[in-house]
């Protein structure tokens, strides 16, 4: 009978065809600029013109196809630099076709090298991130934080694409600056602030992560518990519950936190979940207590910082500097 029909359908097949159609677009887009920007990059180099090509291409575009917009000067460079950043790197291509042109640009001017330049381009893939998202990635040194990173998944959790992408880890340290907090909160200030900005701190943690709750409530015995943030990991297949602290870790913390998870497992976890995971949220913690307090705990339980301001690239730098230093002197 009509009546039962699902036309909705209909929608659903438009945007998948429009979906495609600007997918197709933006991939010509990209597969052209680099054509022209090698077009003109081999002109130059066999010239020896330098500038004099770029302008001379952009007063032909001008003047020429007046309606064919994109093609000032400023933009034509970009399109040479571009193809000469990924000339050496034909393995590229697949990806870059993936991000559009403004993304692309971003990434191109703002890494400081090709692993950094590789980083955001999975990144951005992955992510799906709008221009906003991946500048605010970028300004809050999220591949310094990935590579300074000593946080490990629990054994029981493989993340899909580990190898693959970035964005797979549980940081050592996050960026909240965000929140926008006076000098002096409480727990509850940050974790109201937090859902205020929560499409932010998704952001921050991974568009893997779906809320379930805020003081999420689990019973054990004849007693009530509340939980600050309960997710749900797609890529781990887990529950994820953070614990929002200020001030040092402390060991206590982990037996709090195993009690949660114990309750989420036998309680909440549904059979084909991987068991829960902790992440205990700190403003500051001492590595050697936090080894001392997880060392002989079972507990899927993480400790990670968290910064209230935007973090300094060069304290950043020295961690990695400092993590190459340690690695070295490991292998000799």
């Amino acid at each position: 009978m009509l009546e039962k029909v699902n036309f909705s359908e209909i929608v659903n097949i438009i945007e998948k065809r429009k979906f495609n159609a600007y997918k197709s677009m933006n991939e010509e887009l990209i597969l052209a600029n680099l054509e022209v920007g090698k077009f003109l990059y081999e002109m130059i180099e066999q010239s020896g013109y330098g500038d004099k090509v770029i302008e001379k291409a952009a007063d032909f575009m001008n003047n020429n196809y007046p309606n064919v917009k994109g093609y000032g000067k400023r933009n034509i460079e970009r399109m040479v630099y571009f193809y000469k950043s990924y000339k050496d790197e034909p393995e590229l291509k697949s990806f870059l076709v993936r991000i559009n042109w403004t993304n692309n640009l971003i990434i191109l001017s703002r890494s400081k090298s090709k692993e950094e330049r590789n980083f955001y381009l999975k990144l951005a893939i992955k992510e799906n991130y709008s221009k906003a998202e991946l500048s605010r990635q970028i300004d809050s040194q999220y591949y310094l934080r990935y590579k300074t990173n000593r946080n490990a998944l629990p054994s029981t959790i493989k993340a899909i694409d580990e190898d693959d992408y970035p964005n797979t880890r549980i940081l050592d340290l996050y960026s909240l600056e965000f929140a926008d907090l006076p000098n002096e909160y409480s727990e509850k200030d940050l974790r109201k602030s937090i859902m205020n900005n929560l499409k932010m701190f998704i952001l921050e943690i991974g568009k893997s992560f779906s809320f379930v709750g805020e003081e999420y409530r689990l019973q054990v015995g004849s007693h009530d518990y509340f939980l600050d943030l309960l997710f749900f990991n797609r890529e781990y297949s887990c529950l994820v519950a953070f614990e929002l602290k200020i001030g040092e870790f402390k060991a206590e913390y982990i037996s709090k936190m195993g009690l949660y998870l114990e309750a989420l497992d036998r309680d909440i976890k549904k059979k084909n979940e991987n068991p829960s995971v902790g992440i205990i949220l700190c403003t500051d913690k001492d590595d050697t207590v936090v080894e001392y307090a997880l060392s002989k705990n079972l507990s899927q339980t993480l400790v990670s910082e968290y910064r209230l301001k935007l973090i300094d690239s060069k304290l950043l730098e020295n961690k990695v500097k400092e993590m190459k230093k340690i690695l070295e002197n490991n292998l000799d």
